[in-house]
């Protein structure tokens, strides 16, 4: 592919971005008072993301390490044959790792949010449960008091 249709197409696309998906903010201006956005999550869209980042975590640990493996041999297979290739390949597979790692964290972190939140969101309901039943019983023991 040629520079010049490398940047055509980046253009284009560019052209073709929707002016609506904002994920990091919501336009001040838009001639309404309603600021909650349009974007709405719930659980199950959580849960999917979730597992989603955490099967990429999986699968990407799995094949990348076979890449990173792979790219070695063959840099060290180049670089012992007296191939300057082997080095470029070399410094191309250290970038790899860097990038794969970065990727995985961040994987991770999204991963475990994510199970943290939903801990945490059970662990609340569970809370809040337990504070409505305590409230129920108070009031029956308030209408016994009456006699009602």
């Amino acid at each position: 592919m040629a520079w010049e249709e490398w940047e055509q197409l980046k253009t284009q696309a560019a052209e073709r971005h929707s002016p609506r998906m904002q994920l990091n903010q919501y336009p001040a201006d838009q001639g309404s008072s309603d600021t909650r956005g349009d974007l709405v999550v719930g659980h199950q869209d959580l849960e999917a993301v979730g597992k989603a980042a955490h099967d990429l975590f999986d699968h990407f640990t799995t094949y990348s390490g076979h890449a990173r493996a792979a790219s070695e041999a063959a840099a060290g297979g180049l670089k012992g044959e007296g191939f300057a290739l082997g080095g470029a390949l070399e410094h191309v597979t250290e970038r790899w790792s860097e990038q794969t790692k970065s990727l995985l964290d961040a994987c991770a972190h999204i991963s475990n949010h994510l199970r943290y939140t939903k801990n945490q969101h059970a662990a609340d309901d569970s809370y809040i449960a337990g504070t409505v039943r305590g409230i129920s019983a108070l009031d029956e023991g308030f209408d016994d008091r009456k006699g009602h």
